[in-house]
């Protein structure tokens, strides 16, 4: 009898190549070995075999045939921690917002990955695993997207906050600054978005509302019912109101120099029977484009009744 484990995948790997997931899981898997599980099939997603540029996504299980708990406790190692710059220390412990026990809210500056990779420098990931190897990402924001984020510092409470995001328990609301103006003022969107590389769509769900608007600019608040990598930025586009500085959905020229303007603006949920409510802090880049551009920053007052009502 083959010895087998099934894995689910959680929403911080949702849209990682399989190959990479289980590098991740197992830091001292090579390529050749997973290449070779994964072509015998005994290494397969959701009882089927796949190639190593497989996309996963939240929910998917994967399963290891031939498993032995011997030779993956070999293999499983902590990593070695990245070295962090003083100045890039510095930097995260200013962006803490919040911190208890159980986990820490950061307001992510723009311009740094929330995971690393071969490529990206630095990532959030990195600094917090310098701190303590049981610290843990529980979602991500893209490089360019500033805002909250949420850090678990323990096992029990990231298991706690995957059960929340799987669960659409977690109310989260971005800022965003847009090329145009939606046709209508507050609405919800359904749209199908395809998945990575793939021709399959994902039913995706966002409310919005136009906060302020001049100049055929608009400030909106978005509210992301469904998780899916983009979301925001591609229901931008088909609005046919791109959020500005997105080098990826947003063709038009006029602002190309812009940094993106898209914040994780808000965050509510309950956490082991506590209520907990944070806002982010505005950054300056988007706070000086509103300015450059006489678009007005919505006051504390009526933000708050938005947010109440939204």
């Amino acid at each position: 009898m083959i010895d087998q484990i099934k894995i689910k995948v959680n929403q911080i790997d949702d849209e990682s190549r399989i190959d990479r997931w289980l590098k991740k899981r197992f830091s001292l898997l090579t390529q050749s070995y997973i290449e070779n599980k994964l072509r015998r099939g005994l290494i397969r997603v959701n009882n089927k075999k796949v190639k190593s540029n497989y996309i996963v996504l939240d929910g998917d299980i994967v399963s290891i045939f031939g498993y032995s708990e011997k030779i993956f406790s070999r293999i499983k190692i902590t990593r070695s921690k990245t070295a962090i710059p003083k100045e890039i220390l510095d930097k995260f412990r200013d962006s803490i917002i919040y911190e208890s026990l159980d986990f820490i809210i950061v307001n992510k500056w723009i311009g740094i990955f929330t995971q690393g990779g071969t490529k990206t420098g630095i990532s959030i990931d990195d600094i917090i695993k310098n701190i303590s190897d049981k610290y843990n990402l529980v979602h991500r924001l893209d490089k360019n997207t500033s805002g909250l984020l949420i850090i678990a510092k323990n096992y029990k409470s990231s298991k706690i906050f995957g059960h929340l995001f799987r669960n659409q328990e977690i109310e989260k609301i971005y800022l965003a600054i847009c090329q145009g103006i939606p046709r209508n003022s507050n609405s919800i969107v359904k749209l199908g978005i395809k998945k990575k590389n793939s021709e399959k769509k994902i039913q995706t769900i966002t409310k919005y509302k136009v906060v302020n608007q001049s100049n055929k600019i608009s400030l909106l608040l978005y509210k992301p019912l469904t998780g899916k990598m983009h979301q925001l930025r591609i229901v931008s586009k088909y609005l046919n109101s791109p959020i500005i500085g997105d080098e990826k959905y947003c063709i038009n020229n006029k602002f190309s120099k812009e940094q993106l303007m898209l914040n994780a603006f808000y965050l509510n949920f309950t956490f082991k029977s506590d209520q907990y409510e944070f806002r982010s802090i505005i950054p300056q880049h988007i706070l000086k484009f509103m300015k450059k551009i006489q678009l007005v920053v919505p006051s504390e007052k009526k933000l708050e009744g938005i947010l109440k009502t939204f």
